[in-house]
């Protein structure tokens, strides 16, 4: 991928989008993955499904998502530069910050992304969490 033209990226434990955008983008070195929520892998002729009810099970799925949109695009942890969190409730703030550390303790970040901003927004029903990022190859 080292010219510049845009590809869509759509990892095979994702389906397709329900409306005109992909679940990632590569142009050139730049990768912006698109919101993900905690859905389990795709399964032919099933909708979506959500990881489970909890916080935890939502987002350790929707970091799963991103992964594997950042792997399908030729990145990895390490080249994400800003990550941005939908939470719909304020109050689960301090618990996605503990499974946020500890998620990426596990994974051996280098060094953290250089912002992560939070955001509270309603999301359809169920989903608690959504995460998108940036990342830029070397």
């Amino acid at each position: 991928m080292s010219n510049d033209k845009k590809t869509a990226i759509t990892p095979p434990t994702h389906t397709a989008p329900p409306a005109k955008f992909s679940h990632g983008v590569r142009k050139g070195n730049i990768l912006q993955v698109a919101g993900q929520v905690g859905f389990l892998p795709a399964v032919a002729g099933q909708a979506p499904t959500p990881a489970g009810p909890t916080l935890r099970e939502q987002t350790l799925q929707t970091f799963a998502n991103v992964k594997a949109i950042l792997e399908e695009g030729g990145a990895s942890w390490d080249d994400v530069m800003m990550m941005r969190v939908y939470l719909t409730d304020t109050g689960h703030f301090a618990e996605m910050n503990e499974i946020y550390n500890a998620y990426f303790e596990e994974q051996g970040l280098k060094e953290a992304p250089a912002a992560r901003t939070t955001v509270y927004v309603g999301l359809p029903a169920g989903l608690l969490i959504e995460i998108d990022a940036l990342a830029v190859l070397s």
